[in-house]
């Protein structure tokens, strides 16, 4: 049996009657073509009684596509009409998902781990047409607050999703794609045609898929100390890590503490592995 989707025409009418104009601001573009959403809940791996999260829903394309398959789903919208209006529309086009919907109104960048500590189980799935203009900063933000996320897909600008899925090596990889890789795995799972928006963007997009990583690659203090590495290397990307990395490790200890971790002092950011970076960050001296 197939529930109610949004399409087109819903999509104009519930943004007139509530007054909504997609922002640039925001990052809104809304989905309004339900064979797009079926895709992407399908590639997603949604499963009946999955604990999903959602940022962004917008007016509920998406939403109503990741209910359908019988999923929870946590809502986090910034917009006060839009979060305000989702629950009725889950309830008139899905009724029988309203107890399985919830909206948390708040900016993503600011979700808390008390907000998500009240949900009844936590999030295990992310599913998102994340904003374009914050995606990257969003996805970091849940991926150091909920641990328990075992696999996503979001929609992205075109960009951004090789950014986040490009390997060493590659023109594509910097900063994101290195922190990205610290949590697990990421392919480019899709494409998506402009012409499913609206408004209809001036930029392709992409699905990006995630996997967790079985074995956590570090503690905490290290992804930190990680991290900032990473943030160094790719801040000067185009001087030899022994250069690069001078503010984190301090002018003395750089090229003895690359050294150390089986690294050439030669090498460059975008040819380091996380696991090189991390390598690094476990032979540097204790900060006094």
């Amino acid at each position: 049996m197939s529930s109610a989707l949004l399409g087109p025409v819903e999509v104009r009418e519930l943004a007139e009657r509530l007054d909504v104009s997609p922002t640039k601001k925001l990052g809104q573009n809304f989905v309004i073509d339900p064979n797009t959403v079926r895709k992407i809940v399908r590639l997603a791996g949604v499963e009946r009684g999955e604990a999903v999260i959602e940022i962004g829903p917008g007016l509920g394309s998406l939403t109503l596509g990741i209910t359908e398959v019988g999923a929870d789903v946590t809502a986090i919208e910034i917009d006060s009409r839009l979060a305000a209006e989702l629950p009725n529309t889950i309830r008139a086009m899905q009724p029988e998902a309203a107890e399985r919907f919830r909206v948390i109104h708040t900016d993503a960048l600011d979700l808390t781990a008390a907000q998500l500590a009240a949900l009844p189980a936590p999030p295990t799935a992310l599913v998102a047409n994340l904003p374009y203009n914050v995606s990257v900063p969003i996805l970091m933000h849940l991926l150091e607050l909920i641990p328990g996320l075992k696999r996503g897909l979001v929609m992205v600008q075109a960009e951004v999703g090789y950014r986040i899925a490009a390997g060493p090596g590659s023109k594509e990889y910097g900063s994101p794609s290195a922190k990205a890789a610290w949590y697990g795995d990421w392919a480019i799972a899709g494409t998506v045609s402009r012409r499913i928006f609206w408004p209809v963007p001036g930029v392709d997009s992409v699905l990006v898929s995630y996997a967790k990583r079985d074995t956590p690659l570090g503690s905490e203090a290290e992804r930190e100390l990680t991290f900032e590495l990473v943030n160094a290397a790719f801040a000067q990307r185009r001087k030899m890590i022994r250069q690069a990395l001078q503010p984190v490790l301090g002018q003395q200890h750089t090229v003895a503490t690359i050294e150390a971790a089986g690294i050439a002092p030669t090498a460059r950011a975008e040819q380091l592995h996380i696991e090189d970076f991390l390598a690094i960050a476990r032979h540097a001296r204790p900060r006094s």
